[in-house]
């Protein structure tokens, strides 16, 4: 007799346990197709409610931010966290989905790798120099500062972080990362350098003068460290996919981001950044191509063609020794770029077609 109650009240109490944690099923519905939508848009928002809860109110937030049923895409690009907060009776659901915010305009670039549609270049190049580089540098980084130029090299057991005679290509001052690191990206802020690794999840901070190592930040968000620039206020970093980071200058976290999408797709594989009179310039890893940022919404508003500078590298190679590398030089006001183990440092200007 004893089992059997023992047995009832288990049986009972597991009952009731499933009972209280359910929930009604909500989702937020969206009246764009395939929750898929273009840039000025205006989307409706509703409840799917198949269970007919009683609803009190509601509150829709898109990536964080409070919004109303009847939106107007005025925001970013790309894939956004669509949540509702609906307050039903003295209880809270959360219903979520995600809407995707693609670009409305030109140029027409495709996502990677499908380079063969990477055909809407819209700049000219000319070179107005050439100078040496050390074509055992795997360029990761590339950037100016009083009229010298900072490099960051990657590869294990090869990552270095340099100050460079550009004219030259004489290394001025030299630290060989722990064999531990994949050096990445790196931008210069506040008489500090800030370099990324690939994926120790780890970004360092050193003194700009001596290269003493002054501190580690981590990744909050993203899984790896790709490119990184700023505008005189803010760190940019890439990871290797569409998004762009916004980070934090005291605290180095990843508060906000962009995502870099087309009419129709998203653009991935963004490498090397510098911010170039308010816009930020990314790398395509393994392609020709530099594209031109907007970095308020993940538009782009350029694309430079860069195929006649790999024709006079002679190791040049579209799976290893590629592109990679831009510098703006305040002095010249004039565009660097390399790539990794090339023996050529371009200076260009560019024009728009």
């Amino acid at each position: 007799m004893f089992r059997f109650k023992y047995l009832v009240v288990t049986l009972l109490g597991v009952f009731l346990i499933g009972c209280a944690s359910e929930k009604p099923q909500l989702s937020v519905k969206t009246s764009a197709k395939n929750n898929t939508a273009k840039l000025g848009e205006t989307v409706k928002l509703s409840l799917n409610n198949p269970d007919g809860v009683s609803i009190n109110s509601i509150n829709y937030l898109l990536d964080g931010e409070t919004i109303t049923e009847n939106l107007k895409l005025n925001n970013k690009l790309g894939k956004q966290d669509l949540i509702a907060n609906v307050i039903s009776e003295n209880d809270t659901i959360i219903a979520k989905s995600n809407l995707v915010v693609l670009d409305r305009k030109d140029p027409e670039l495709y996502a990677f790798p499908d380079t063969k549609n990477y055909n809407k270049a819209d700049y000219t190049v000319e070179i107005i120099n050439i100078y040496p580089h050390d074509e055992t540098s795997y360029t990761q980084g590339l950037e100016f500062h009083n009229g010298a130029l900072y490099e960051s090299t990657g590869q294990f057991g090869e990552s270095k972080l340099r100050k460079v005679d550009y004219k030259t290509g004489e290394v001025l001052k030299n630290l060989n990362l722990n064999s531990g690191y994949f050096a990445e990206g790196l931008t210069i802020l506040d008489n500090k350098i800030y370099q990324l690794t690939w994926k120790a999840d780890t970004g360092i901070i050193y003194d700009l003068n001596t290269f003493e190592k002054l501190g580690i930040f981590r990744y909050n968000e993203s899984k790896e460290g790709w490119g990184l620039c700023n505008d005189g206020k803010t760190l940019y970093k890439s990871d290797g996919t569409e998004k762009i980071w916004s980070l934090n200058t005291s605290t180095l976290t990843e508060d906000d981001r962009i995502e870099v999408y087309t009419k129709k797709a998203k653009v991935g594989r963004l490498n090397e950044l510098e911010w170039i009179d308010g816009k930020i310039y990314a790398n395509l890893y393994t392609t020709n191509f530099i594209i031109i940022i907007n970095p308020k919404n993940g538009s782009i508003d350029g694309i430079i063609d860069m195929g006649e500078l790999t024709k006079q590298i002679p190791n040049y190679s579209k799976d290893d020794n590629v592109l990679n590398g831009i510098a703006y030089n305040p002095d010249t006001e004039t565009i660097f770029v390399t790539g990794k183990r090339w023996d050529k440092l371009f200076e260009i200007k560019i024009t728009k077609k």
